[in-house]
């Protein structure tokens, strides 16, 4: 199995390579940046923005990004969105989880969710539970373009590949929230679907569709 996933990456990675070296790109001017994004998101509100370092920000690439803390009811969250207006050989999106155990946090349990939104198609996101030392927090994270929400990495990177063909765009987005889960996997599950559901109409203004 895990040849096989090395061999799909290899050539989603070869068909990028050559769509970007003969297909020109369509700019995305139409997007808010997200230095805009309400302090205020259903009813949890901004604690102010969390600084990246220079290192972290060269391996990221990201052409737009925030890293903010929200609050309701006293449980803290943070939401950290990376925008790529084009995606080439060496700036494209990576999962999360290639950079979380650097920082010492180390994955506990893995797998799929789905988050559902009023009026509109479920968010399919991946949900980890990390811990470093005694914390314990709950990661959601999923791949965004276009419209459609994307929990799978190859997924991502054959729509990646797809749009480059159809609509000469690769500009794509990494959405990624965190909450403590001190008192388990469901209930912070809860809280972090509590706010995806609040955030995903909101995201239309800075991700293009």
């Amino acid at each position: 199995m895990t040849a096989r996933l090395a061999v799909l990456s290899g050539l989603l990675i070869a068909g990028v390579a050559v769509i970007h070296g003969s297909v020109p790109e369509r700019p995305q001017t139409n997007r808010v940046p997200f230095a805009k994004l309400p302090a205020a998101i259903g009813m949890w509100q901004s604690q102010g923005d969390l600084t990246i370092d220079d290192d972290s920000l060269k391996i990221l690439k990201a052409d737009d990004y925030v890293n903010r803390l929200y609050v309701k009811d006293n449980v803290g969250l943070d939401l950290f969105v990376a925008y790529y207006a084009t995606q080439r050989q060496g700036d494209t999106m990576h999962s999360p989880m290639n950079c979380l155990p650097a920082s010492g946090w180390q994955p506990m349990s893995s797998g799929r969710v789905q988050v559902p939104i009023a009026g509109g198609a479920p968010i399919d996101a991946n949900r980890v539970t990390i811990q470093k030392g005694l914390d314990k927090e709950l990661v959601l994270y999923w791949y965004q373009s276009h419209g459609r929400t994307i929990a799978s990495e190859y997924a991502s990177k054959a729509y990646l590949v797809f749009d480059s063909i159809r609509q000469h765009r690769s500009d794509a987005a990494l959405v990624r929230v965190i909450t403590p889960a001190a008192a388990g996997e469901a209930a912070a599950t809860l809280v972090a679907a509590d706010f995806v559901r609040s955030l995903r109409p909101m995201l239309a203004a800075h991700i293009p569709d």
